[in-house]
């Protein structure tokens, strides 16, 4: 079972999202940043305990919403692409946005991390379609 990582300023969206997921069977560990520096300061913290020879497993998915203050979800993508996707190349996000805007869809597509975007709120549909994508890529 992977850990989960949901990112949004909504705090009723994230406890949606944790228990949906929860609810769907992807995961047990779900953990929550209230926006995009919160998420990165956790990437920060983890590759420095990676590096004392941690055991820790790190988030393999991400929740991301577009829309938050301090870094927003644009940010947190560019952030993550130059300081830690190396290291954590494996890791996937699904954009969950409010934004219907069709540019949005069309600039998550040149992050090669993201592999869907979808409209909020998380159903459990939406989930499993997460699901069978991560399963045909033999990512679960």
């Amino acid at each position: 079972m992977i850990k989960i990582l949901c990112v949004d300023d909504d705090a009723i969206s994230l406890m949606i999202c944790k228990t949906a997921i929860k609810n769907a069977g992807l995961s047990e560990e779900v953990i929550t940043a209230s926006n995009g520096e919160d998420a990165i300061e956790y990437y920060a913290n983890f590759t420095k305990n990676l590096e004392s020879d941690s055991n820790d497993i790190y988030p393999r998915l991400i929740f991301l919403d577009l829309n938050m203050p301090i870094i927003d979800g644009w940010e947190f993508l560019d952030d993550f692409m130059n300081l830690y996707y190396e290291k954590f190349k494996d890791t996937k996000v699904v954009i969950l946005s409010s934004s219907v805007d069709p540019q949005d869809k069309e600039r998550a597509k040149k992050y090669p991390i993201v592999i869907d975007f979808y409209s909020k709120p998380i159903s459990q549909k939406i989930l499993k379609e997460i699901q069978v994508k991560l399963n045909q890529n033999n990512f679960l």
